[in-house]
C-alpha cells in the first residue's frame, strides 16, 4: 500500500476480511514513519521501494484523488508496470453483473451500484455510498461516507464528494471539484469548484492541480 493513511488502515481491514496472501506493507514518503507500525501494517520506506518489491501487488491508499494522481505518474515514469495494481472490494459490496469498478479501487464496507454503474481507476469509495443506474466515476474520484447519487450522475476526475452528500440525478461534477459534507447538489459543479450547502452553492474557485 503507498501511504500511509486513515485509508490505509481500512485497506488492512479488508484484506484481513478476504484472507489475503502474502506480506502486507506501507510505503511512505515520511521517514518519521519508517520501521514502525501503521495500526498492524509496517511502514518499510519511501514510495520508490515499490519499484524493487516486484512481487508485491500495488494499492493507493492517499486520501486525495489529486495525490494518488501524481503518485501513479511518479511510478510509471519509474518504470512501474500498471498490472501491478490491485483493487480493494469488501465482500459486503453490492455489485451487479452491469456495474463495474476499476483497476486500483477501493471500495468499502456497504458501497451499493445498483445497475449500469461504471467506476474508473483509482477511485475511492466509501462505507456506504450509493451510486444509482447509470452513474459514472471518473479515475481517481472520491467518495466518503453515506453519500449517495442519483441516476446518471457524472462525477469528473480527481473529484471529491463529502460524506452524506446528496446529488440529484443528472448532474455532473466537474474534474477536480470538491462538494462539501452533507451537500445537496440541484445543479451542475463546474471543474475545481467547491460547493457546499443546502441547496449547494459555490463557496470557492480555483485552479486545478
Amino acid at each position: 500500500m503507498v501511504g500511509a493513511s486513515g485509508l490505509a488502515r481500512e485497506a488492512t481491514a479488508v484484506a484481513v476480511l478476504l484472507h489475503q496472501d502474502g506480506p502486507l506493507d506501507i510505503v511512505d514518503d515520511n521517514p518519521a514513519v519508517w520501521g514502525t507500525l501503521h495500526g498492524l501494517t509496517p511502514v518499510i520506506g519511501s514510495v520508490d521501494l515499490v519499484t524493487q518489491l516486484v512481487d508485491h501487488g500495488v494499492l493507493l491508499t492517499l486520501g486525495k484523488g489529486r495525490h494518488r494522481r501524481r503518485v501513479a505518474v511518479r511510478l510509471g515514469m519509474l518504470g512501474m508496470d500498471a498490472s501491478r495494481y490491485r483493487s480493494m472490494i469488501h465482500p459486503r459490496v453490492v455489485l451487479p453483473g452491469s456495474c463495474h469498478i476499476g483497476v486500483g479501487s477501493i471500495a468499502l464496507d456497504g458501497v451499493v451500484l445498483t445497475a449500469d454503474v461504471e467506476v474508473g481507476d483509482h477511485v475511492v469509495l466509501m462505507p456506504q455510498v450509493t451510486l444509482t443506474h447509470g452513474c459514472t466515476v471518473h479515475d481517481y474520484a472520491t467518495i466518503c461516507a453515506g453519500a449517495s447519487l442519483g441516476g446518471d450522475v457524472e462525477v469528473g476526475e480527481a473529484a471529491y464528494i463529502g460524506m452524506n452528500a446528496s446529488i440529484r440525478e443528472g448532474v455532473h461534477i466537474g474534474a477536480g471539484a470538491t462538494v462539501g459534507m452533507g451537500a445537496v447538489v440541484l445543479h451542475d459543479v463546474p471543474a475545481g469548484e467547491t460547493w457546499a450547502g443546502v441547496p449547494a452553492r459555490p463557496i470557492r474557485t480555483g485552479v486545478l492541480t
